[in-house]
């Protein structure tokens, strides 16, 4: 048997200067949605993308199927995948449990977050002898197995539990303190928001990367929906393009992608470090942002 090949981390790609280019997997809930998955991520290994992460479901609704579609993109497609792990539902010996498993599968990029309460639970609660915040859970990974290299999330126009972006940014401060790598953020559609938020990190000593992360519009209902659950804003011109385009799902999308493309453009041009697409399953739109951002 051949030893088994542990992924690089991800700091060490950033080490290289260069922007990366990432994007977001999110588990399904049956095998045909497997089957769907693996065509989308078949397609896009024409794009060289730099790593891959997998979502992993609230109140254990899609855990194990994050396991199999994390191995069946490290091992099958050569990925770079990079799991997501919560605190949602489980105790510190589960985590650590889980985390000894993912090193010993060769995963050293961990995506590490508190997690949303599962649906229908209004607040968050830890499980018994849980954790509370995603800054702990970073601390139990580091202590356990510190070659991981461990992302966080970051949110430019706040956490939606948070009191003020303030507290939120004390927050992110406690994660990339207690051994996160680089930030990813949460979406957003209005670039100077992001640019601020980095402003307002560096100016609290938070010097690791801050990705992007963006999420081209596939359907108006459903960012809607998404902006309103995440805090974030859609700029007016965005928003009355789409509402005028909104019974056309083509044009939706043309118009979702195209100002996407615009956002990524001027990101670069800004010196953001890569970007992290919110593809929702779908290879169209990926594959079309990296044909633009190939001009």
């Amino acid at each position: 048997m051949s030893p088994l090949r542990a992924d690089r981390p991800i700091s060490a790609l950033f080490d290289a200067g260069r922007p990366l280019r990432s994007l977001e997997f999110f588990p399904p809930r049956d095998d045909a949605g497997v089957v769907a998955l693996r065509a989308a991520a078949t397609a896009l290994q024409r794009i060289p993308w730099d790593f891959v992460s997998v979502t992993y479901g609230a109140g254990g609704t899609t855990r194990d199927r994050t396991a199999q579609v994390s191995a069946l993109l490290k091992d099958e497609l050569g990925f770079t995948v990079m799991p997501h792990l919560t605190c949602v539902g489980h105790s510190r010996a589960e985590l650590a449990a889980i985390a000894d498993r993912l090193h010993a599968d060769g995963f050293r990029n961990i995506m590490t977050l508190r997690g949303d309460p599962p649906k229908g639970v209004a607040a968050f609660t830890p499980a018994a002898d849980g954790l509370r915040y995603a800054s702990e859970l970073v601390a139990l990974l580091k202590s356990r197995h510190p070659d991981f290299c461990l992302g966080v999330g970051g949110y430019p126009e706040k956490h939606p539990e948070a009191v003020s972006l303030d507290a939120d940014l004390d927050a992110l401060k406690h994660k990339v303190d207690a051994g996160a790598a680089f930030v990813t953020t949460q979406l957003f559609f209005d670039n100077a928001i992001y640019l601020r938020f980095v402003e307002k990190c560096r100016a609290r000593g938070i010097t690791v990367p801050i990705v992007p992360g963006i999420m081209p519009v596939l359907s108006l209902k459903q960012i809607q929906r998404i902006a309103t659950l995440s805090g974030s804003v859609l700029p007016g011109p965005l928003l009355r393009r789409l509402e005028v385009a909104s019974e056309d799902a083509d044009v939706v999308e043309f118009i979702g992608v195209d100002w996407a493309l615009d956002q990524i453009r001027d990101l670069l041009a800004h010196g953001a470090p890569g970007y992290h697409l919110y593809i929702l399953n779908r290879a169209r739109s990926a594959l079309t942002l990296a044909a633009g951002l190939a001009e």
